[in-house]
């Protein structure tokens, strides 16, 4: 394992402020501290052995984040989140990896490409064998993970930055069978992104129990993938609509709806079909101001790219990290917050 500020903090008598202040080349530190500290860190590996110079001016701390390509808006927001505030901390060297998000041997390559180039790695991954060996495998060489959005259980990532995504489902749940009412019998329909997505299988799960729990009288009648994609969410939407002329609602797990949105307003369904979603995109927002989409679920891709940021930097500097989770908000069209 490489070694942590609290490593030559304690091995050089210091404490590990002063060894930050020291590596990152700052004021306030005695010559004869500064050349213990450098001193110690080369010994420990911290400065060398893996050919990297951690916390330099000249060598900053590089991290990578693999991302989903596509349609998803969500993602588009999140990665200019990253790079906007990345670039606000000139100690960070970030690199942003764009890929097919639902081919786990892509992800998987893409995860083995980085060991040695790399100290941190924020990742929306699939929960897939060879998705979870190469994160293993990548750990093991030294590099701190992060999981975003979407977590993934039994691998050696040091945290996840993203809502509780079995509450979002349930809040989903809980929504929808309060705008439809008790008694009588609705039918409403799922779209997903993938299931492979732990994320979005826990919303599914979350779902499925509050309207077992407290909403017998809805029916799923169709839960259909759609990767994510608005023309695939149109396509489906509008083959949907077909079938079940007498449909009630659609939750949607992931993102498409551009696409489902879409597909009601060219059927007259809009504003008919109670309609709940996620993440408040400039489509969302219009949307619920015309009454097609009647609440959405956000999270805050903001306050996501900030955690992971922290989270990762602070673990390869062998700081201590109080995570602010992003919450879970509701938002309907009277509450629209200011961008």
């Amino acid at each position: 394992m490489r070694s942590t500020l609290t490593d030559i903090a304690r091995e050089a008598g210091v404490s590990s402020a002063t060894v930050d202040r020291v590596l990152n080349n700052r004021n306030g530190v005695k010559e004869r501290t500064r050349e213990v500290v450098i001193e110690t860190a080369k010994r420990l590996g911290y400065l060398a052995g893996s050919g990297l110079t951690l916390v330099s001016p000249q060598n900053r701390i590089r991290l990578d984040f693999v991302l989903p390509a596509g349609t998803n808006t969500f993602i588009a927001n999140l990665l200019a989140q990253i790079e906007r505030q990345a670039a606000r901390q000139h100690e960070l060297d970030v690199h942003i990896h764009s890929i097919e998000g639902f081919n786990p041997d892509t992800l998987a390559r893409t995860l083995h490409e980085l060991q040695g180039k790399t100290l941190g790695v924020g990742v929306i991954a699939l929960d897939h064998p060879t998705v979870r060996e190469a994160m293993r495998n990548l750990a093991a060489s030294g590099v701190s993970i992060v999981t975003l959005a979407s977590d993934i259980l039994h691998v050696p990532r040091i945290g996840y930055i993203g809502i509780d995504n079995r509450a979002a489902g349930r809040l989903a749940g809980y929504l929808l069978g309060r705008f439809l009412g008790g008694g009588i019998k609705h039918k409403v329909a799922l779209f997903a992104g993938s299931l492979s997505y732990r994320g979005h299988e826990e919303r599914e799960m979350g779902f499925r129990h509050i309207l077992g729990e407290d909403f017998p009288n809805l029916e799923i009648v169709e839960l259909r993938e759609i990767r994510d994609d608005r023309e695939r969410a149109y396509e489906e939407a509008i083959s949907l609509l077909k079938r079940h002329p007498d449909l009630s609602g659609i939750y949607n797990i992931g993102a498409g709806n551009q696409g489902i949105g879409q597909a009601l307003i060219e059927s007259n369904r809009a504003g008919q079909i109670i309609f709940i979603g996620h993440e408040l995109t400039d489509h969302n927002k219009a949307f619920l101001l015309d009454g097609t989409l009647d609440a959405v679920i956000d999270q805050n891709p903001r306050v996501e790219a900030r955690e992971a940021l922290a989270m990762l930097s602070r673990a390869i500097r062998g700081l201590p990290m109080d995570y602010h989770p992003p919450r879970l908000q509701v938002i309907f069209r009277e509450n629209i917050p200011e961008s």
